[in-house]
């Protein structure tokens, strides 16, 4: 079976990006690849060196090592694109913004559960449920 290159995206490569980097460009180079956030990131590697004995340390400068360096696009006067993340809470927003858009979020979910419950206990439910088992 053979596939043409319209039909599939060029694969994901994991690379550091010493572009965003804070010592090696490790974290920012996971981040990318996972698309998250790299500040997460670099506090779960930090959380991960404290509490691992060393072996996140170990594995942190073999990453270091083997990684290749992501290629800094040279910009020529053209504008590169924005990567648009659709969350708030994903887009490095202030965590209060982020609890708005979610709790948003939930009290749209409670309004529509709520619908639900009023029909379910309502007597056109009933007369509905009926008509359907004649």
């Amino acid at each position: 079976m053979s596939y043409s290159d319209d039909n599939h995206k060029p694969r994901k490569q994991l690379l550091r990006d010493k572009k965003n980097a804070k010592v090696a460009g490790v974290c920012a180079g996971i981040a990318n690849y996972f698309n998250i956030e790299a500040w997460l990131v670099r506090i779960i590697v930090v959380t991960a060196v404290i509490f691992g004995h060393g072996f996140v340390l170990i594995l942190y400068i073999a990453a270091w090592m083997i990684l290749d360096e992501k290629p800094v696009k040279k910009n020529n006067g053209d504008h590169q694109p924005i990567g648009l993340k659709t969350k708030v809470y994903g887009a490095g927003e202030p965590p209060r913004r982020a609890y708005q858009e979610i709790d948003e979020e939930f009290r749209e979910l409670e309004g529509r559960l709520q619908e639900m419950e009023r029909y379910v206990t309502s007597n056109a439910y009933q007369v509905d449920h009926e008509l359907k088992n004649l």
